[in-house]
């Protein structure tokens, strides 16, 4: 292994129980109850886009133009006020001894916020890589392919940490190898190269393959 490539929200940033939490708030206007829990099951890890258009359908309503910002809104606020990386990740991160790298569906200006307000920014430089650019999403591999070949490394060389099904598809697709982030499962998922409940595990994965 030679390339690392991360995953950002639920896997570096503890982002996906606040950002669900913004959408649970949002659709709570338009009279539409989701619990946090149900919305991080069905679309952890999705395209806003797709998500929003898969809430329509199930709900039989169109939400106005104004919807996504109002939501991520909603989303930054929660951020400012609470948004922390994953236990262990600092420590982690300051670990590694190969090369690393984002490669995330969300904007590029929400990951960028993201590792400012938690402290992470200047452990990724300019190496972070958003579905917006190629306009490609997760499970389709486009988006880690392009990091591969961004930070110059085969793809037979890079493993995918992630947090989401989704995730380990474009991983398996991309012929990566992956890492499962996953602090509540404790039964290996079968997409998985490997699994870890926290990131103190993941240098041993990385040294091992190494």
């Amino acid at each position: 292994m030679k390339l690392v490539i991360f995953d950002c929200d639920g896997t570096l940033v503890d982002s996906e129980r606040l950002g669900n939490l913004a959408l649970q708030q949002q659709l709570a206007q338009f009279d539409i109850h989701y619990g946090v829990d149900e919305l991080l099951e069905k679309f952890r890890g999705g395209k806003l886009a797709s998500i929003i258009a898969s809430l329509e359908q199930e709900c039989r309503v169109v939400f106005p133009i104004t919807f996504e910002a109002e939501y991520r809104a909603k989303m930054n606020a929660l951020f400012d006020e609470h948004l922390k990386p994953n236990d262990g990740v600092k420590e982690m991160l300051e670990s590694l001894s190969i090369p690393y790298c984002i490669a995330s569906s969300a904007p590029k200006a929400k990951i960028v916020r993201s590792l400012e307000i938690t402290g992470l920014a200047n452990c990724f430089g300019d190496n972070i890589f958003s579905s917006y650019d190629v306009g490609s999403w997760k499970p389709e591999p486009q988006l880690f392919l392009h990091a591969a070949q961004q930070m110059k490394f085969d793809p037979k060389d890079c493993c995918v940490v992630e947090d989401s099904v989704i995730g380990l598809q474009a991983a398996k697709s991309a012929q990566m190898k992956s890492i499962y982030y996953a602090p509540n499962l404790s039964v290996q998922h079968e997409l998985a190269s490997a699994q870890i409940r926290h990131m103190s595990e993941l240098s041993n994965h990385i040294a091992s393959a190494l």
